[in-house]
C-alpha cells in the first residue's frame, strides 16, 4: 500500500507496538498455576520457538521483497494460496475484535462509561493510524512508544513490588501446554510479519530486530499478567491498575496499547486483500476490518481465545512449515503454476498432525513437532518425486 522503505529502528518501534497487548497480558495470567520460576521457563522457551519461527517468515518476505500472503504463493501457487489468504484476513478481523473487545472491557473497568464507547473510542484511533499510513507513522510511534514503556514500568513495578505469593499452585496447566500458549502469541503473527519486512532498507537487519524487539517485550507483557496472578492475588488487570491508584495511566496503557497492536491487524488484512484482486483497495479494507472488528467488539462475549490461539497454530504452523522446506531446503519456488496439490497436501498432512498432537502432552508444545514432521515430510516427498522423475528420463 506505500512504496516508501522503513527503516530498522521504525520496524523495531512497530513491533514494539505489537507485543505490548492487553491480550498478551491476559495471556500470561493463565500460566499462574505453574508459579513463577517455572511458568517463565514456559514463557521462554515457547517465545525463543516462536520467534525463531517469526524470524523464518519474516525473512522470506524481505529477501523476496513479497508481502505475507504473496509468500505463501511461492509454496502453495498463485490460486492454492487463495485458501491461505482467505483464512488470515479471517483470522486478522477476529483478532481486530478480540483486542478491541479487551481494550474496551479493560478500560471501562477503570472509567465506567460503557464499553460500547471505549469499543467505538479504540475503533476510531485505530482508523486515524491506518489513515496516517504505516511509512508516516514515525513520529506517532515514537512518542506512543516511549510513553508505553514509561507506562508499562509502573505497572511492572506495581506488578512486581509485592513479594507474598497469594495464588495457590495446582497442575491445571500442563508445562507442555504453557509451553504451546506461549508459542501461539507469536505465531499468530507469522502470516503477516512480511507485510512489514518487505518495505525494510535492510531486510535482513529489520527482520532480526523486529524479532528480538517482539520477542523480548512479548514475554515482559506474559510475565506482567503471571506475576499479577500470583503476586497480587488477581488476574484483573484493570482492577489491580485502578487499586494502585494509576487512574488516567491506566486508561493511557489500556488505549495505546491496544490500537498500537490492533492497527497491525487491521493494515495486515488490508495488504492481504491486495493479493486476491489488484483492483482492491487495501487501505480501505484495513478500514473496514477496524469497522468489523469494532462492531464485533460491541455485539459479542469474546472472553477466551485459547481454542481460537490453537486453530491459529494448526493452520498456520504446517503453512509456514512448508514454505520453510521450500525456500531454504530445497529452493522451490511454485508462484508461477496456479496449484501446488503436492503442498497443499502437505499442508493437509500436518494440520492433521497438528490437531492430533494435541492430546498428547509434549514438554515443548505442539508446533515444534508438528512443524518438524511436516519439514521432513516435504524432503521426503521431494526426493521420492526426484526419484521417480529420475527413473522415467533414464
Amino acid at each position: 500500500m506505500n512504496q516508501k522503505k522503513t527503516s530498522v529502528l521504525e520496524n523495531g518501534l512497530i513491533w514494539f507496538g505489537a507485543a505490548v497487548s492487553i491480550a498478551e497480558i491476559v495471556t500470561g495470567t493463565l500460566f499462574a498455576p505453574l508459579g513463577f520460576a517455572k511458568g517463565f521457563l514456559a514463557i521462554l522457551i515457547g517465545h525463543i520457538i516462536g520467534c525463531a519461527l517469526l524470524f523464518f517468515s519474516g525473512y522470506i518476505g524481505g529477501k523476496t521483497n513479497k508481502c505475507a500472503m504473496e509468500t505463501v504463493q511461492m509454496s502453495f501457487g498463485r490460486k492454492g494460496s487463495l485458501f491461505f489468504t482467505v483464512l488470515n484476513i479471517i483470522q486478522l478481523v477476529g483478532w481486530t475484535a478480540i483486542m478491541i473487545y479487551d481494550g474496551s472491557l479493560v478500560a471501562n473497568e477503570v472509567w465506567n462509561i460503557g464499553a460500547w464507547v471505549w469499543a467505538l473510542l479504540i475503533g476510531a484511533m485505530i482508523i486515524l493510524w491506518i489513515a496516517v499510513g504505516i511509512k508516516n507513522l514515525g513520529k506517532i510511534n515514537t512518542v506512543s512508544m516511549v510513553s508505553l514503556t514509561i507506562l508499562t514500568l509502573v505497572l511492572s513495578f506495581v506488578v512486581f513490588s509485592d513479594s507474598a505469593q497469594h495464588t495457590p499452585l495446582s497442575d491445571a496447566l500442563s508445562f507442555g501446554a504453557a509451553v504451546e500458549l506461549s508459542v501461539a502469541m507469536p505465531l499468530s503473527w507469522l502470516p503477516l510479519i512480511s507485510d512489514y519486512t518487505r518495505e525494510a532498507e535492510k531486510p535482513v537487519k529489520a527482520t532480526l530486530v523486529s524479532v528480538i524487539v517482539y520477542g523480548v517485550v512479548s514475554i515482559w507483557m506474559y510475565l506482567i499478567g503471571m506475576g499479577a496472578a500470583i503476586y497480587t492475588g488477581s488476574s484483573d488487570i484493570a482492577e489491580i491498575m485502578v487499586k494502585a491508584g494509576l487512574g488516567i495511566i491506566a486508561l493511557l496503557i489500556i488505549i495505546l496499547s491496544t490500537v498500537t497492536t490492533t492497527f497491525l491487524d487491521a493494515y495486515s488484512a488490508g495488504v492481504s486483500s491486495e493479493v486476491l484482486s489488484s483492483k482492491i483497495k487495501g487501505k480501505w479494507v484495513a478500514v473496514g476490518a477496524a469497522i468489523i472488528g469494532t462492531i464485533g467488539a460491541i455485539a459479542f462475549q469474546i472472553t477466551d481465545i485459547t481454542d481460537f490461539l490453537y486453530l491459529i497454530g494448526s493452520v498456520f504452523a504446517p503453512m509456514i512449515a512448508v514454505q520453510i522446506a521450500d525456500f531454504y531446503i530445497l529452493k522451490k519456488d511454485s508462484s508461477n503454476v496456479s496449484f501446488s496439490f503436492t503442498n497443499l497436501i502437505l499442508w493437509a498432512f500436518g494440520f492433521i498432525v497438528y490437531r492430533l498432537l494435541m492430546n498428547v502432552d509434549i514438554i515443548v508444545g505442539n508446533t515444534l513437532p508438528d512443524m518438524l514432521i511436516t519439514i521432513a515430510a516435504c524432503c521426503v516427498v521431494h526426493a521420492v518425486h526426484k526419484f521417480v522423475k529420475g527413473k522415467k528420463t533414464a
